[in-house]
């Protein structure tokens, strides 16, 4: 049996995504088999991150100054605005280098059976964003998933009567992808998206 310490932060470990109870038990064995390098470097790292992480004030980004990296970066588009649904979505978008615009996380999705109504993510202080001006595009990054969509539609319906261009990610086929292994959905996504050839 080990420690009450070590079996907390077993459990501590176990809660984060991607890692079950038997994950955590290794990764804890492999910092305690190196806790005079590897377990101090994390620990510091984690203290610095706790410390210093702030949520940017403009689009709901996670850094450590607010407004964040990518707000402040005045070779960014800010007339371009990609909306997303978490952070984890923001970091993937921006990884990605493909869009040259800022960002505005909502915070989650629209959901009946999990009680989320529009009050509770950040789609207020959208609105407020691009009726302050200076907006010219909101391209809607949701993921392609019935929750997604409905809080795609929502907010495309709340933009209606602004003088903002109002875009989305197109969802279909994969680059690579073979008809046999995909989806009933991803399909039909497809069948209805599409477009002209040539």
């Amino acid at each position: 049996m080990a420690s009450q310490e070590i079996e907390a932060l077993t459990a501590a470990l176990s809660r984060l995504p991607g890692l079950g109870p038997r994950s955590a038990r290794r990764a804890v064995l492999w910092l305690i088999k190196r806790r005079e390098t590897a377990l101090v470097q994390v620990l510091d790292a984690l203290a610095a991150v706790r410390e210093a992480l702030v949520e940017c004030a403009v689009c709901g980004n996670v850094d450590t100054t607010s407004p964040c990296a990518i707000c402040a970066d005045s070779r960014r588009d800010h007339r371009a605005l990609c909306v997303v649904e978490e952070v984890a979505d923001l970091w993937a978008l921006d990884r990605a280098r493909l869009f040259a615009g800022t960002y505005h996380v909502l915070g989650g999705k629209l959901s009946a059976l999990d009680g989320i109504r529009p009050e509770d993510l950040a789609i207020d202080r959208l609105l407020a964003r691009v009726e302050g001006g200076g907006i010219d595009e909101v391209l809607l990054a949701m993921n392609a998933t019935l929750e997604g969509q409905t809080t795609a539609h929502y907010i495309a319906e709340r933009l209606e009567n602004l003088p903002v261009r109002v875009t989305q990610l197109a969802h279909g086929l994969p680059v690579g992808g073979e008809l046999d292994y995909l989806d009933e959905g991803t399909l039909a996504q497809a069948i209805r998206a599409r477009r002209p050839v040539g």
